[in-house]
């Protein structure tokens, strides 16, 4: 009798045991598979990340219209495809989500205590979002040509880029949505890779990176 009740009872908290587990189990599917909402970092980052995009695109057209160098060229055409289709993604997640392309929330709210926000705004300072050009830098860059407008561009997109990947690592702390970190791991990865491949560009040309964000 007292074997048959053990055995009862250890029958009943195996039953216990697994159904703990598979609750557990269902909460991280459900929680990871969730829709992401407006305040999410998924969708901060989708909207911020295409407004940080939309700008290196537009540094992009003004270095390949300006250069005469074919390897610049070609890292300006790559930016504007990669990024541009980037975009596409982002915009499409935001649908995809039921959510707007735009916020009433501040740039980077998303991502504050983990590297972004608290960035000063002057006429003369990259805006809220790490890395981005003033408009007084966007103009210079404008009016700049040859070998000047080819080292601005550099400087500038060396810096935008740094804080791609400064929003591509906050995003992967702060979320394991599989779509949405993979494209964050690959931000990461490959504007590390530029980022090399541009100051090596700057040392041909005799100059030096801006000061770093990171």
């Amino acid at each position: 009798m007292e074997n048959s009740a053990k055995s009862r009872r250890g029958v009943v908290v195996g039953v216990l045991l697994g159904c703990l587990v598979t609750a557990v189990v269902l909460l991280l599917v459900m929680g990871r598979t969730a829709t992401p909402t407006d305040a999410s970092a998924e969708a901060g980052f989708a909207r911020d990340m295409s407004v940080h995009h939309a700008q290196a695109v537009e540094m992009s057209f003004i270095a390949r219209d300006g250069s005469q160098d074919d390897a610049l060229r070609r890292l300006a055409y790559d930016i504007i495809v990669t990024q541009t289709a980037q975009r596409g993604i982002f915009t499409g997640w935001l649908q995809q989500w039921g959510l707007t392309s735009s916020s009433e929330r501040p740039a980077m709210a998303w991502m504050t205590g983990h590297g972004g926000g608290g960035h000063a705004v002057t006429p003369d300072a990259p805006a809220a979002m790490p890395g981005m050009a003033s408009e007084a830098e966007l103009e210079r860059l404008r009016e700049a040509t040859g070998k000047d407008q080819e080292v601005l561009f550099l400087q500038l997109m060396i810096r935008h880029h740094e804080g791609g990947v400064q929003m591509g690592r906050g995003l992967l702390k702060l979320s394991d949505r599989e779509e949405v970190a993979t494209m964050a791991q690959h931000i990461v990865d490959g504007q590390t890779g530029e980022i090399e491949l541009m100051t090596d560009m700057l040392r041909q040309r005799g100059a030096q990176r801006l000061p770093s964000i990171l």
